[in-house]
């Protein structure tokens, strides 16, 4: 999957900037209609959401929209991902960002919009074109906020969110080069995972499988230990060859242990940046 085919975050900010750009007017209704709004929510599988398709008095496109993708962070976030990703596509396709346009939906929606997504690691530009930020173009503050943009996404299982960054690195790869980076002002560009992670480690102060065990040390000790184990071997479960051409872990990794995998990454990657923070 290529970093621009990385399907949108879908939360709560997102949810309300989403159905603000559609318009309830009475007279003058602009595009979308409702019968486009039902056949984006149809496409992307969202019906047992949407309170029009049910039996019950028909609401307008504000609460339609809010009522379907607040079922699909419930239930289905990944459609309801892929609704957010074709509906600013459908919005776009009638002249929703252009200011020219009857259907323009307000220079206050679109900012709504671009701050919403921005707090996410998404880039939205004012003609409405969606893409991931890139950790490749930040450094320093705004890179540890586009990182903990994708930690959040990885920790709730979104495989994209942890193995495409635009750096040709992995949410761990990427935050070790960062530690490394914001610690000492540069990383080895050419050296193994193994070794990039236990040199963040050590600048952060964690311990590694190669410190020998005290019998005073604190428990947490051991907790860094097992996190080092864990993200080493999932590292191991990566399919390199397969990213971004096909299934990017190895064969025999079910799909519940690759999104354990995502999930962990994240768990792993956040504490890592917390400590980066908070030893600054």
């Amino acid at each position: 999957m290529a970093s621009n085919d990385l399907l949108p975050p879908l939360n709560d900010t997102i949810l309300i900037a989403i159905s603000q750009i559609v318009d309830d007017a009475k007279t003058d209704n602009r595009d979308p209609s409702h019968f486009d709004i039902g056949y984006e929510i149809k496409r992307a599988n969202l019906s047992l959401g949407d309170p029009n398709a049910q039996d019950r008095r028909p609401v307008g496109k504000t609460k339609r929209i809010r009522a379907t993708l607040s079922w699909a962070m419930e239930n289905d976030p990944h459609n309801g991902a892929v609704f957010v990703k074709n509906f600013l596509s459908l919005i776009r396709g009638h002249g929703g960002f252009r200011k020219t346009s009857s259907n323009y939906v307000g220079e206050e929606a679109v900012q709504n919009l671009i701050s919403a997504f921005k707090a996410e690691g998404f880039s939205l530009s004012t003609d409405g074109e969606l893409s991931p930020i890139l950790l490749d173009n930040l450094n320093g503050i705004e890179l540890t906020a586009a990182l903990e943009a994708y930690v959040r996404r990885a920790k709730n299982g979104y495989e994209d969110a942890a193995l495409e960054t635009g750096t040709g690195k992995d949410l761990l790869e990427a935050t070790a080069a960062h530690v490394l980076v914001e610690k000492y002002g540069a990383y080895p560009s050419k050296t193994t995972f193994k070794a990039l992670l236990g040199q963040a480690f050590v600048a952060l102060g964690f311990a590694t499988p190669e410190d020998s065990r005290q019998t005073d040390e604190p428990a947490q000790r051991n907790v860094e230990r097992a996190l080092f184990e864990v993200a080493c071997s999932i590292n191991v479960l990566r399919n390199k060859e397969g990213t971004g051409h096909g299934r990017p872990w190895q064969p025999n990794v079910t799909i519940e242990q690759a999104r354990l995998a995502v999930q962990e990454m994240g768990i792993i990657a956040e504490y890592m940046l917390v400590v980066l923070r908070n030893n600054k």
